[in-house]
């Protein structure tokens, strides 16, 4: 069986690190976000597809027999794009997501389902950490507005800085004593984040142990498909479907 495999997340390696193990015929699949992405243990491809109709000719000329999309929560739009094409052409599509954080009875989170819907839960004068990713920085616009933020980001760039604030050149995954240095050097009053799941939590962790207000951001609403949360799990399926 060949398999396209959306890629760019830790359960995207795990589960590479499988198929590989198990001989299956796989090629990864990563967006090219990051100049230097981690390394798969399997042949990988590097970049978009260059729109819906590219994509649905590499899954037909490359004669695939499964998909399993295993990118960021938040990677909406290939998610969408990607169950389409399946569903069209008839190839079994899964998607491995991971389970969302909850807030434990120590937190101070408050849940929004837009970017714009922070600014009513984080006042004029804080000092914000965006949590969310250089790519999406232009999403909080209307945040700064009379608040100082600052947006982590794996590469360094010479692009300025779109508000008062600044970037934060970082590479995940970060340890909760670098989360809490973070927060304690840059200030940082308020944290956003969005609702990712997975291991990486220590930035919640130091906001739990700091005291500070966390706004999270809801997840996207996914397509109806098969799903899974883990990459074992994502194996049991694949196992099933080539019996």
């Amino acid at each position: 069986m060949k398999i396209l495999l959306l890629a760019g997340t830790s359960e995207a390696r795990a589960l590479a690190k499988l198929l590989a193990e198990h001989g299956q015929d796989v090629l990864a699949s990563l967006a090219g976000v990051t100049r230097a992405p981690a390394t798969y243990p399997v042949p990988t491809r590097v970049g978009g597809f260059g729109g819906e109709a590219a994509q649905r000719d590499f899954v037909i000329t490359k004669g695939f027999d499964a998909v399993v999309d295993a990118t960021h929560p938040f990677a909406a739009q290939i998610s969408a794009r990607s169950n389409k094409i399946c569903n069209i052409l008839s190839v079994p599509y899964l998607r491995v997501l991971r389970s969302e954080w909850r807030a434990e009875t120590e937190d101070d989170w408050h849940l929004i389902d837009r970017p714009e819907a922070a600014t009513a839960h984080i006042p004029h004068g804080a000092r914000v950490l965006l949590a969310t990713g250089a790519v999406s920085v232009s999403d909080w616009a209307e945040l700064a507005n009379g608040r100082t933020l600052f947006c982590r980001r794996v590469d360094a760039t010479d692009d300025p800085f779109p508000y008062e604030g600044g970037w934060i050149v970082a590479r995940p995954p970060f340890s909760l004593e670098e989360e809490l240095d973070t927060l304690r050097t840059y200030q940082i009053t308020h944290l956003v984040s969005k609702n990712a799941g997975g291991p990486t939590s220590a930035k919640l962790l130091a906001a739990r142990q700091l005291g500070l207000p966390v706004v999270m951001l809801n997840r996207p609403e996914l397509p109806d498909c098969d799903r899974v949360e883990t990459p074992q799990e994502a194996l049991e399926w694949l196992t099933r479907l080539n019996r």
